[in-house]
């Protein structure tokens, strides 16, 4: 049920309200050295920082308990805790019973009764992603030293949006500087205003939505696996395990509906290196669940934090009776903004699971 991967196999334990999360990772290449200051990083990007995000802010003390030696990777399961420590159970007091409206809790109450003496979100909460965090740091880690880079930018923000990505020249210099913020945006200019917006739901009670836009770029041609194995199938899998997430697309995505086949082909050239690319990128680097070599450009839908100051109508499943839901607590009131960077890691999961069985496949020719 909590298991993913063909290569890299994860399998993430624990809830947003336990004394502890956990992640093990088999799979990994025997004697690689685990950067922990890269995971740390990454983890103080996904971290709460400011009035724009929530304010249950953990320090995310992992620790490897299994699967390494000297900080290098035995060959042995890789497992990593991470302890919560900043819990307040008691903003879940007056909800027992009630599932709040936009959250996961009645369709888990009905196929897990026990669910219903849960505080928080349980499996189904967003504290889950600091585990996607740290794998996504180790597949960066190794990713990067095979020239292929993944990065991530808040295209939209409620009616606020950032200039998108050149989809068929997505320049490493765009990575690096998406990767040195906390609040990537390719249009400076924009993170002002979104943020704007932000405060103005939160004063509101509110809360509104976003789309991240990432680009992968330097995977090689041929990597996926058809058909349930393709690159859009392994990355919609995964981006969907994130909660929030209602909406993924590849290149054009939905836009096809309105195009016609002449104008969204992609063509074929040689470039000055002799390469073979297209002129454009409608396709977003993948034809037939493959990578073509162009940059895979993908964009994920967040939907606005279901947890909000507004009343809202709701049931109690032991009484039967309607109630008025006033939700309290410590949310964000724009997930996106922490979300980019878990779309970021999940993504590089997803790339090192598919490249490292695209080696294995050639290894075997």
């Amino acid at each position: 049920m909590n298991t993913f991967g063909q290569n890299v196999k994860i399998t993430i334990s624990g809830e947003s309200h336990s004394d502890f999360i956990s992640m093990v990772i088999t799979g990994l290449p025997v004697g690689l050295h685990i950067d922990e200051s890269l995971i740390q990083d990454q983890l103080a990007k996904r971290r709460p920082h400011d009035e724009l995000t929530t304010a249950r802010v953990e320090k995310d003390r992992y620790q490897f308990t299994t699967g390494l030696f000297s900080k290098s990777t035995t060959g042995g399961p890789l497992t990593v805790v991470v302890p919560n420590e900043n819990v307040r159970k008691d903003d879940y007091a007056n909800l027992r019973g009630i599932p709040r409206p936009g959250h996961a809790d009645y369709p888990a109450m009905i196929k897990y009764p026990d669910f219903m003496n849960k505080t928080g979100g349980g499996m189904f909460s967003g504290r889950m992603t600091v585990l996607y965090v740290i794998i996504g740091a180790i597949a960066k880690q190794i990713l990067n030293g095979k020239g292929i880079f993944v990065g991530s930018h808040i295209l939209q923000i409620h009616k606020i949006k950032d200039r998108a990505f050149k989809p068929e020249n997505v320049k490493n210099n765009i990575i690096d500087k998406l990767e040195k913020t906390d609040f990537p945006v390719i249009d400076e200019s924009k993170e002002i205003k979104m943020r704007a917006e932000v405060l103005e739901a939160k004063a509101a009670n509110d809360s509104i939505g976003g789309i991240i836009e990432t680009a992968v770029i330097g995977l090689p041609v041929g990597v996926g696996e058809p058909l349930f194995d393709s690159v859009e199938s392994t990355l919609s899998h995964l981006l969907f395990s994130i909660p929030a997430v209602k909406g993924v697309e590849f290149g054009d995505g939905f836009s096809f509906a309105k195009s016609f086949g002449s104008a969204v082909a992609d063509g074929y050239l040689y470039n000055s290196e002799g390469k073979i690319v297209t002129f454009t990128n409608h396709n977003g680097g993948l034809l037939g669940g493959l990578s073509t070599g162009m940059p895979v450009v993908v964009r994920t839908v967040i939907k606005p934090t279901s947890s909000i100051g507004i009343t809202q109508k709701s049931v109690n499943l032991i009484t039967k009776a309607p109630v008025n839901v006033t939700i309290s607590g410590r949310h964000d009131p724009c997930i996106a903004i922490r979300g980019v960077h878990v779309v970021n890691a999940i993504i590089y999961f997803g790339i090192l699971d598919l490249v490292l069985g695209w080696e294995a496949s050639k290894a075997r020719k």
